[in-house]
């Protein structure tokens, strides 16, 4: 049909386009079930050259998630479950591997029934890969609830009691976490105990089944839900602390460049405007301006440094507006260390091209054995390489700041609201 899969036959039949679909969705299943074998191998091999050298058991493998997660173009916080995903499906689960190898089942479906049986022992793992994936065939046509659900009721059967004792535990992940929604609206997720969490969800819908305006169901539930953390109206002016990085220019009208709000990302300048507008109209809540710098050509900040050891506050300031999220390449989150790209002990500076905004996670990463970090500042543009013990390279480049490059005096005003205000860098 046609001479190689990924060629598309503009004259195809629909029955064969469809037939294309669906061995490239299989060819994706075998691709995965390849990569798990590569891993688990990667994992033996690695731990086979530390234990040769000497490092202790508790600390081989350190870093070989984030290599895993770099090495498929992922945040490095999910290379441990890709990590782990790989090892029992390689040493535990020879059923679930060969459905995905044959397409039976996809990746995500895979992680599912290795997710429910991680609490199991050894052995009643093994049960749980037989009984629910040596048939592959009944897999047939199940969507992910009915994986995930036929997983746990096997996992319950085999050990109720681990079962258990994993809900338990999982009380100690809960978390309040927010992430970017379209037309600068959030996602606003807590995780709670099924029982706290219903709770919850029946006081917010209580309100909407006994307030009655113009405002929907919805609209209603999640103005409770703010009204009741935040204890202020809805409808009324924010009073807390929102980082917002714009051009002065944005602000004062002459361009519509967006400005950048920490924990969400970009927002168009209609929007910015507003936030600002609200804040200083507010007699209880104004807004503090402080002038930032760049680069003229790359648009980022211009350095700064430190005889400090730690970061002094300033520049750390400046490192959270400039790289915005973790530097390490394909890691969103929110930038809780400020480090030495080159460490302290090993003469490295306390300075802005020196420093780097990372999460908790990939900081303790990069200390592990192999890994080297450097940076470069070409032009105004920040470059962090990050080097792995495979000897692979990875790059990422701190993001430009809005506005276009301009001068332009501006007030300082004290308030809640903290707006960096980027100009143009004369020297």
């Amino acid at each position: 049909m046609f001479e190689n899969v990924f060629d598309i036959d503009p004259s195809a039949s629909q029955a064969e386009l469809r037939a294309l679909v669906e061995e490239c969705e299989r060819l994706k299943c075998a691709a995965a079930a390849a990569q798990a074998r590569a891993t688990a191998l990667w994992a033996m091999k690695r731990q086979t050259v530390e234990q040769a050298a000497g490092i202790r058991a508790d600390k081989r493998g350190a870093g070989l998630a984030s290599e895993v997660a770099l090495a498929r173009r992922e945040a490095p916080h999910t290379g441990g479950r890709y990590l782990g995903f790989a090892k029992a499906l390689i040493h535990e689960m020879p059923h679930t591997l060969a459905a995905l190898d044959c397409g039976a089942l996809s990746e995500y479906r895979a992680t599912l029934i290795v997710r429910e049986s991680a609490c199991l022992s050894v052995e009643h793992r093994q049960s749980l890969d037989a009984e629910l994936c040596a048939d592959a065939s009944r897999l047939a046509g199940w969507g992910n609830r009915r994986v995930e659900a036929e997983a746990k009721r096997i996992a319950a059967r085999l050990d109720v009691t681990a079962v258990v004792e994993r809900s338990a535990k999982a009380e100690k992940d809960r978390c309040v976490t927010v992430r970017p929604a379209p037309n600068t609206m959030v996602y606003f997720t807590v995780l709670l105990p099924v029982a706290q969490g219903v709770a919850m969800y029946a006081a917010c819908k209580r309100a909407a089944d006994t307030i009655f305006d113009e405002r929907s169901g919805g609209q209603v539930m999640a103005d409770t839900a703010y009204e009741r953390i935040t204890g202020r109206s809805a409808a009324e002016p924010f009073s807390i602390e929102l980082n917002l990085v714009m051009a002065d220019t944005t602000l004062a009208g002459d361009d519509e460049c967006p400005g950048w709000l920490d924990g969400y990302g970009p927002v168009p300048a209609g929007f910015v405007r507003k936030l600002t507008g609200d804040a200083i109209a507010d007699a209880e809540c104004k807004a503090s301006l402080r002038r930032l710098y760049r680069h003229p050509q790359s648009g980022r900040l211009v350095a700064m440094e430190s005889r400090s050891r730690t970061f002094p506050k300033g520049l750390a300031t400046l490192l959270r507006r400039r790289d915005q999220t973790c530097r390490t390449p394909h890691c969103d989150a929110p930038i809780r260390h400020h480090d030495h790209a080159i460490p302290e002990s090993r003469g490295g500076p306390t300075s802005a091209l020196n420093g780097l905004g990372m999460c908790e996670a990939c900081n303790y990463t990069k200390e592990a054995p192999g890994w080297i970090v450097r940076t470069s500042d070409a032009d105004g543009g920040h470059t962090a390489e990050f080097r792995t013990p495979t000897g692979a390279v990875y790059r990422s480049i701190a993001p430009s700041l809005p506005g276009p490059p301009v001068r332009r005096r501006v007030s300082l005003l004290e308030g809640r609201l903290s707006v960096d205000l980027v100009t143009f860098d004369a020297a």
